[in-house]
């Protein structure tokens, strides 16, 4: 199973930060989830030359990609500015709620013991969760820009209408519909790769009844639901089957 486990989990590693558009926006934290994630995906198989020479062809990529996606503005890294370092209640706020997080991951650490300790690298170390979560992140991310793409032309249909009530509900049924997208997709995987189809159905009924588009907002914000839903469906179910199959599950 190693070969699956590179191949998902090193696809994972440059599929998220695309389909977050960090490379263009973000590169410092594209760079440090590229590199987070590849190290996670060959930890078991330190001791060999493909995985490493994988790493180095996915540390390529995305360099590739941030630099061909780069502005002509100043090189900017994109991390957040939080700035513990601050004066004022906000800054003060901050550092007492890291001193908190800090201590109850050490409080933690104490109480769990060499038994957490074993369950991680245990886990860290399964090809199988490997393969399942690094497909999840593909049908989650990859499948947000694949339905971006699917509807890039009726998203344009909809920019270039006259300012007017239809224009206005279109533009706010879409705004919410990339967050929705992404839990529908990882639902759909979760149920789809655990081989309940029919609780997969019952996340796409559900959504038809709280999101459907009314006649207000006209027939290019239908399209834009049906074309994203189907987007979805898609990803969801091309990454559940492949992730079973690399396993050696049942494809359905």
């Amino acid at each position: 199973m190693e070969t699956a486990r590179i191949f998902f989990g090193l696809a994972a590693a440059l599929v998220v930060p695309f389909g977050l558009d960090w490379y263009r926006s973000r590169p410092g934290p594209a760079a440090l989830a590229v590199l987070l994630w590849s190290a996670y995906t060959v930890f078991p198989y330190v001791d060999r030359v493909r995985p490493w020479f994988a790493l180095c062809v996915v540390v390529l990529a995305a360099s590739g990609a941030m630099l061909l996606q780069r502005s002509g503005d100043p090189w900017r890294l994109g991390f957040w500015d939080v700035r513990f370092w601050d004066s004022g209640p906000r800054a003060a706020s901050r550092r007492f709620g890291l001193a908190a997080v800090m201590a109850a991951l050490l409080l933690s650490a104490c109480t769990a013991g060499v038994r957490a300790t074993s369950l991680l690298l245990e886990l860290l170390r399964s090809d199988r969760a490997a393969v399942f979560i690094s497909a999840l992140l593909v049908a989650v991310f990859g499948g947000g820009t694949l339905a971006k793409t699917a509807t890039a032309p009726v998203r344009r249909e909809i920019a270039a209408l006259e300012e007017g009530p239809q224009r206005s509900a279109a533009m706010e049924f879409m705004n919410g519909g990339p967050f929705i997208g992404m839990l529908e997709r990882g639902l759909l995987f979760a149920f789809l790769a655990a081989g309940q189809p029919e609780a997969a159905a019952l996340v796409l009924a559900a959504k038809s009844l709280a999101r459907v588009p009314s006649a207000e907002h006209g027939k290019h914000a239908s399209e834009y639901f049906l074309i994203g839903t189907l987007a979805s469906v898609i990803a969801a179910l091309a990454m559940s089957m492949a992730a079973r199959s690399a396993v050696g599950m049942p494809v359905l």
